[in-house]
């Protein structure tokens, strides 16, 4: 893995007071694609974008930086709300985490309708690309077939490397380089598991009270390895 520091700031949403403004952004190639399309508004090549990426990615980061800069209306689709198209015709929409539950198709349809009647745009985030949302309404399926979708990639080792630093200065702890290259190497690919694995340690060492060490680190990830769900803090 490369030697570069590993103490820049990402865009990623925390638990411990970090910061989540367009500035504090730095563009890795991962995210380049998404925050390019939230910086090109309103010149979007279509009147909906989704961005597409795994649990932790920087979507929901992203989707405030867009929801502060244009004034977009936070709205839900699990049932149809003649508000919602009101709203629509107001201005900007974001829908955040549409594929966690079961929403109503024929309300997105009339919202899309809505949105590209009034000359607006909406930003939808999404673990799942929208083939993996089990659209049965055709026209629906039409239009998202048309909408703008950017995808966030998972994390490399590098990156992995930098969250996990990030995460524990949020904590105010300052872990040895070693011991992240060692996490690294171990963990699973992805920033949903690094903050697990950060909150476990460090709950781990309050409970001890002891240091972060190579000894720590390798108990609390034999322990998820073997798909405990809690730490015995002993």
């Amino acid at each position: 893995m490369s030697k570069r520091p590993l103490t820049r700031q990402l865009p990623l949403e925390f638990d411990h007071d970090s910061a989540s403004g367009r500035d504090d952004l730095i563009v890795s190639d991962r995210l380049s694609a998404a925050v390019a399309i939230v910086d090109r508004w309103p010149d979007w090549p279509s009147p909906v974008v989704i961005l597409a990426g795994p649990t932790g990615s920087g979507k929901s980061h992203l989707a405030s930086i867009w929801a502060a800069r244009v004034g977009a209306s936070k709205v839900s689709i699990e049932t149809a709300d003649p508000m919602v198209l009101e709203l629509a015709a107001q201005g900007p929409i974001l829908i955040e985490d549409i594929d966690r539950t079961e929403f109503d198709q024929t309300a997105l349809f009339h919202l899309i309708n809505a949105v590209r009647e009034h000359g607006s745009a909406m930003l939808i985030t999404t673990r799942l690309w929208p083939a993996g949302w089990n659209v049965t309404l055709p026209d629906l399926a039409s239009r998202l077939k048309a909408a703008t979708v950017v995808e966030i990639a998972e994390p490399d080792e590098e990156l992995l490397a930098q969250v996990m630093v990030k995460l524990f200065a949020d904590r105010q702890v300052a872990v040895d380089d070693r011991i992240i290259v060692y996490l690294v190497a171990r963990m699973e690919r992805s920033l949903a598991a690094a903050r697990a694995i950060v909150t476990r340690i460090d709950q781990l060492a309050l409970a001890r009270g002891s240091k972060i060490t190579r000894a720590l680190a390798a108990e609390v990830m034999a322990e998820m390895d073997a798909g405990k769900d809690d730490i015995e803090l002993s």
